[in-house]
């Protein structure tokens, strides 16, 4: 049974680990396998290990295999499947008791975003069905079905009404912004609020919203599978205050102690606001995009009843702003937005997996006295806050127009600042392969007419250490071609100042 929580101390746990640390509800670790998917999203990411340290057998679904995930989850069994393809979801769900649903296609955009994630679910709920298991648990989305909904809020409410279809009782939690460290909503909000002196209004930013903390979103999704009455039930998920966007940036604002300037906008379109947040922030317009077109909702709870089965001190908005922006300052940002974005890069082409080398390779070495894990540690810190130690100008220039072409730019910056494991993004980089003081591998996700791959590798020569940046790219026809020609008088520059700077950081 569940009870009401004390107060938090001043502190408010900031630094606790585990979110759920303090729900009383009880573990029912003999209900066998629990499965998370999108288990290397956001959300799914957090949940995995909160169940782990509650005594469940955990088994955590992704799309494509990597050592990174049992060094993430060393408590949990990886397994591979895809929601696209109904027979692999069969074989993962086979001996699971409960399977939690937190896939969504959010990039497809709003012509095919709908239609994609409503036959995923199909495909779940057939396979669930099949392979007997007994409790689906789905976080969707806040939103009114008597009103006009973006495409976004209407394909998640779909998919909760196709998942409860079925012969599998499904427990349906409904949300609206979500305020964490790395989450994409909370992201958007800081960039605009510490980058803009003054913010424009649109009509919409009058549009009410009960925004939840990451904490206690955890808290609910735990919470509902240790109590089986909730089994086959929704339940709408929220903070303790509802705000309008205006008041909601106007709090972040004093929150960071920044004086802004709010006048009202000339222009309310989403399309406009969605392009210039994908440059201001570190969230591309596709994904600012689909979250703001919901903005033009009220998304507020409608019933409480979750509350008095599952009571505790829900946090603030301010609260939470506070607790995200603690985690940053500690470098403890476990999950991010990007974790998942670009779509399917779990399935990307690995440097390892071409026929043969990659067509052309610029390369720039040094020796030197300094210990490998010295030089290592410092080729870690590239990127982010710290840039790129020489020629930021050229890598941003790079990323701005990789922006402007809808791309991701360099303005994702990176989950930690001194810390990376594979997966993890640096800028318009993705971390491909890591080998403690030996290598680094990064794969590029802006757009390119081909693939190309930055590797870091510190080699023992003789009684010194040898360090080495090379670029590898594979072009895609003649346009791929001329694009590395014409980028090869920036290699001999960029490349030996960078591993220059990383020896003398080191």
């Amino acid at each position: 049974m569940t009870g009401p929580l004390p107060p938090l101390a001043d502190d408010g746990g900031l630094d606790d680990t585990l979110l759920t640390k303090d729900l009383r509800t009880v573990p029912q670790p003999g209900l066998g396998t629990v499965l998370v998917t999108g288990a290397s999203g956001y959300i799914g990411g957090r949940l995995v290990p909160e169940l782990v340290a509650r005594g469940y057998q955990v088994a955590a679904m992704v799309r494509g295999p990597s050592p990174e995930y049992r060094d993430r989850w060393p408590g949990a069994r990886i397994v591979v499947a895809d929601a696209a393809h109904r027979a692999s979801l069969e074989t993962v769900l086979a001996g699971v008791h409960t399977a939690y649903y937190l896939i969504h296609s959010l990039l497809l955009g709003p012509r095919g975003l709908e239609a994609v994630e409503v036959e995923h679910a199909r495909h779940f709920r057939l396979a669930a069905e099949s392979q007997g298991v007994q409790r689906i648990i789905y976080l969707g989305a806040l939103g009114d079905v008597r009103t006009g909904l973006s495409p976004h809020l209407r394909s998640r409410i779909r998919v909760a009404e196709e998942l409860q279809s079925g012969r599998v009782p499904a427990t349906i939690l409904r949300a609206a912004i979500i305020i964490g460290s790395g989450s994409a909503s909370y992201e958007i909000l800081q960039h605009l609020v510490r980058r803009l002196p003054v913010l424009s209004i649109p009509k919409w930013g009058k549009t009410r919203c009960q925004p939840i903390a990451i904490r206690d979103v955890m808290r609910y999704l735990v919470g509902v599978l240790e109590l089986p009455e909730t089994a086959g039930q929704s339940y709408d998920i929220g903070g303790p205050e509802v705000l309008t966007y205006e008041e909601m940036t106007r709090a972040f604002a004093a929150v960071v102690g920044k004086r802004r300037l709010f006048v009202p906008s000339l222009t309310s379109s989403i399309q406009v606001y969605a392009y210039v947040a994908g440059l201001l922030t570190p969230v591309p317009a596709p994904i600012t995009r689909s979250l703001m077109e919901g903005l033009r909702n009220d998304v507020v709870c409608h019933d409480d009843r979750i509350r008095k089965i599952l009571p505790f001190r829900a946090i603030s908005y301010r609260e939470a702003i506070l607790r995200a922006m603690t985690r940053e300052e500690r470098d403890q940002v476990h999950t991010r937005w990007t974790d998942a974005y670009p779509p399917a890069h779990e399935l990307a082409t690995r440097l390892s997996d071409l026929d043969g080398p990659p067509a052309y390779t610029a390369k720039a070495e040094l020796l030197t006295d300094k210990e490998a894990d010295r030089l290592f540690r410092a080729v870690c810190r590239i990127g982010g806050k710290e840039g790129w130690f020489q020629g930021n100008w050229l890598w941003r220039l790079r990323g701005v127009i990789d922006s402007l072409f809808m791309g991701v730019g360099t303005a994702r910056g990176r989950r930690s600042a001194a810390t990376l494991r594979v997966n993890d993004v640096v800028d318009f980089w993705r971390v491909e392969q890591v080998q403690q003081d030996e290598l680094l591998l990064l794969r590029a996700e802006m757009k390119l007419p081909g693939k190309a791959w930055l590797e870091f590798r510190i080699d023992r020569h003789l009684r010194r250490q040898r360090l080495s940046v090379s670029a590898y790219f594979d072009p895609r026809g003649l346009l791929g071609k001329a694009y590395w020609y014409a980028m090869v008088p920036f290699h001999y520059y960029l490349f030996a100042n960078l591993i220059r700077q990383v020896e003398r950081r080191s």
